[in-house]
């Protein structure tokens, strides 16, 4: 359990750096834009390499029975996660989590149309979905964690970027909400992407949940295509 804890710890603490402007500034200069995407991409999948093994190795206390429909919760949120993580990381997005260096266009908002914080609505769906057919006190922990630090982070970015962003905060967090299509339904912003960015986001979102699917297994353990017979 220490050593699970300890790479717990360590993959949290790894998410608040591009939270961190002054940090993410330093490292960016360091590395330039995309050695810092590609370092802290490696980085992130080392630590959550260390994290599911540590994981395995923890001892296992069950909370409540594990059922094969137990697992379609994260097969179904999976794929919307996916796509939020990719249009969050490779997208432009000045009010939250983004690996885009690109400006950002009020008038074709793309994601942030739907959601400023799509990263962390990602992460949520993948963590909360987990969390259903791994009923036992790691797996609470970890999922119930991740999920609670993805749902607490949501506020503190906004107090963060209202400070960064000075007079621009009100303008831009206007035509954007935090729950997803919250500002759209309320006629404050557009759904318009810039042109290709939607299809990439779709390609690169389907393209990794389909790896995922296939190769879940291999890499982690249990094996989803299981619900299908």
């Amino acid at each position: 359990m220490i050593e699970f804890g300890a790479a717990l710890a360590a993959f949290l603490l790894s998410h608040s750096i591009p939270a961190r402007p002054k940090m993410r500034g330093r490292l960016v200069r360091m590395l330039g834009d995309r050695g810092y995407i590609v370092a802290y991409s490696l980085f992130s999948l080392a630590l959550l390499g260390w994290l599911i093994s540590a994981a395995l190795r923890a001892p296992y206390v069950p909370l409540w029975d594990k059922s094969l429909g137990q697992y379609y919760a994260p097969v179904v949120a999976m794929l919307p996660a996916f796509l939020l993580l990719a249009a969050g990381l490779f997208c432009p997005n000045p009010l939250s989590i983004s690996f885009s260096g690109a400006a950002f266009d009020p008038e074709r908002p793309g994601i942030v149309g739907i959601t400023r914080h799509p990263v962390l609505w990602g992460f949520a769906l993948w963590s909360f979905s987990h969390l259903v057919p791994n009923g036992d006190v790691v797996g609470l922990t970890m999922f119930g964690g991740f999920g609670l630090f993805s749902l607490l982070a949501m506020p503190i970015i906004d107090r963060r970027k209202r400070r960064t962003l000075g007079s621009d905060w009100a303008l831009l967090a206007s035509r954007s909400s935090t729950v997803p299509f919250a500002a759209w339904l309320a006629g404050r912003t557009s759904l318009r992407w810039r042109s290709g960015q939607l299809l990439r986001v779709v390609l690169f979102g389907v393209g990794l949940y389909l790896a995922m699917f296939w190769l879940h297994h291999w890499l982690i353990g249990p094996d989803p295509r299981l619900i299908f017979g």
